[in-house]
């Protein structure tokens, strides 16, 4: 359940990992989690693929290697890779989505009136049921956790 702690065993056994290496939000995460385990990742052990999450699944499964995936390409490469899930639930792998209409007043070529529509959209209670019903595989992708 302790991603940092999964990755300082990964680095003190220098089992191969494979990031994506391009700056993502998931690379970024990985990043902070590598800071927050102590562990030094560099070496042979530990390669930069420079692509998409779907092609790292691919080159962490040809090389039986460790990676960090988001759910939703985990979910939709499950049965393509011989690979397993080893560590979730930490808070820390949560990636919480948000919606931020801009300053109509700062910027005045924007639609906010289309922005609002959307906000008030995505944050409805409905489509928040849609958020939570939606499934891949029968697995939950998102928790949908708007407030009005």
């Amino acid at each position: 359940k302790d991603a940092a702690q999964a990755l300082a065993k990964i680095a003190s056994t220098q089992k191969l990992f494979v990031s994506r290496g391009d700056q993502s939000g998931t690379h970024k995460k990985e990043q902070r989690l590598w800071e927050q385990s102590g562990a030094t990742h560099k070496g042979g052990w530990y390669r930069e693929a420079g692509q998409g999450m779907g092609k790292v699944l691919q080159i962490t499964n040809e090389l039986n290697a460790y990676t960090l995936v988001d759910r939703g390409t985990w979910l939709a490469y499950a049965d393509k890779v011989q690979l397993q899930v080893m560590v979730e639930g930490d808070k820390r792998l949560f990636n919480p989505y948000g919606v931020i209409s801009i300053n109509p007043k700062r910027y005045k070529d924007i639609d906010y009136k289309g922005a609002t529509a959307f906000t008030n959209w995505i944050t409805s209670a409905a489509t928040q049921q849609q958020i939570g019903a939606f499934r891949i595989h029968g697995k939950r992708l998102f928790i949908p956790n708007a407030t009005p």
